[in-house]
């Protein structure tokens, strides 16, 4: 087999995947319309999406952030004074100057303050994972429905990332063959925890420990990766088996620092691991898509295709009548899926909610994409914190 015979029955040829690494989208010219912006929750996330907003000057402009932390408002006071106290995010909501709403406050609250925000006219960017519970992301999806002019985006990263959309292509086009299993990780060997100016502040400051608050590891890491799954495969989990423990970090904390999650796609003949751990970093992240063609290994900002053995051998076979521009492989025999490192994925996300702002079109990762991986990582806890197989609901299947 040619290698142009090979490329053109993976259906790689035509969209020149691999041959050209052609732009990511078409160049948008954003209309002047420079969005007013009030951030909610300005811890970690809220400052690192600040940071971004204010790299994209031509497209967002922060006027007011708000957290119910004294010391992170006195924080941001460092760097521009406008600023609402900590309670009184509603007062925000109720400026008309302000355009956009960013939400980066703690799970449990993201239902609540997205509610309160489309009720007063606002355009939400709404952080991962979209709601606490499944029963409120089914809510927020009716609700946002009836304020279909308002832009709601959830900031599941990947659907923008060039290098994700790319394997996408990959996938759809069959490049990689018929996928069976894909295994993820996000591990890391650390606590998780802040540092509390007050032991008052526990609670408040380190709420990803606390079922009250969150929904642990498979809420704020394991989320990226089932969402990408769910969105390249147009697919969901019909059943899902979860464990987990507080297995290394007897500190307290109620969520695990342990977690192992197997989602079984039986639409897809496909089966998904999840798994995260607070006390080991070896693997650190990890997301391999498996193909009968050959594996995708992917970090967050770069990727290679490992072909199987059949694949390498029509890849190596160059075409000598056409030309085909020589595969570049890396030393552990793999093809490098783009040839440079991809810009942070917020940096993708933000410029997308813009345009869908300023065109009035859903984004990506919208509010029914967003509903269907709460309702994964819903399964998901339902199913580690009572040791049963969680089903996939039929008031799931929403559009």
């Amino acid at each position: 087999m040619s290698r142009r015979k090979f490329l053109t029955q993976s259906g790689l040829l035509a969209g020149g995947l691999l041959l050209h690494n052609t732009a990511f989208a078409v160049p948008y010219q954003s209309i002047e319309k420079v969005l007013k912006v009030g951030i909610i929750g300005y811890g970690d996330r809220g400052t690192g999406i600040k940071s971004v907003m204010d790299s994209l000057p031509e497209m967002f402009d922060v006027v007011a952030v708000c957290d119910i932390l004294q010391f992170r408002l006195d924080n941001a006071k460092k760097l521009k004074p406008y600023t609402y106290k900590a309670h009184d995010y509603r007062k925000l909501l109720d400026d008309r100057n302000i355009d956009v709403i960013v939400i980066a406050t703690p799970l449990s609250e993201h239902y609540h303050i997205a509610k309160d925000a489309l009720l007063a006219g606002k355009h939400v960017y709404l952080e991962k994972t979209m709601t606490y519970s499944a029963r409120q992301a089914l809510d927020l999806v009716e609700l946002s429905k009836k304020h279909a002019k308002q832009i709601l985006q959830i900031g599941h990263q990947y659907r923008y990332s060039p290098l994700y959309y790319k394997v996408k292509e990959m996938i759809e086009s069959g490049y990689i063959g018929k996928v069976t299993h894909v295994d993820c990780r996000w591990d890391r060997n650390w606590n998780w925890r802040r540092a509390v100016p007050d032991k008052s502040l526990e609670r408040k400051v380190n709420w990803r420990m606390y079922k009250e608050y969150s929904g642990g590891l498979a809420a704020e890491l394991l989320s990226h990766q089932i969402d990408y799954i769910n969105w390249a495969f147009n697919t969901n989990p019909q059943e899902i088996f979860a464990t987990g423990g507080i297995d290394f970090y007897k500190d307290g904390r109620e969520t695990f620092d342990n977690l192992q999650a197997v989602l079984r796609y039986k639409d897809a003949e496909m089966i998904g691991t999840f798994g995260a751990t607070c006390a080991n970093k070896k693997d650190g992240y990890l997301f391999k898509i498996k193909g009968s063609k050959g594996t995708i290994s992917l970090l967050v900002n770069e990727g290679i295709f490992y072909p199987e053995k059949d694949t390498m051998e029509a890849l190596q076979t160059v075409d000598g009548v056409t030309g085909a521009t020589k595969i570049t492989w890396n030393k552990d025999g793999g093809i490098p899926i783009l040839n440079e490192r991809t810009k942070d994925g917020t940096w993708y996300a933000l410029k997308n909610f813009h345009r869908s702002v300023i065109e009035n079109k859903l984004p990506d990762s919208n509010v029914i994409t967003g509903a269907k991986t709460a309702f994964c990582v819903d399964m998901i806890n339902q199913s580690s914190y009572t040791d049963t197989i969680q089903y996939w609901k039929p008031e799931y299947n929403i559009s």
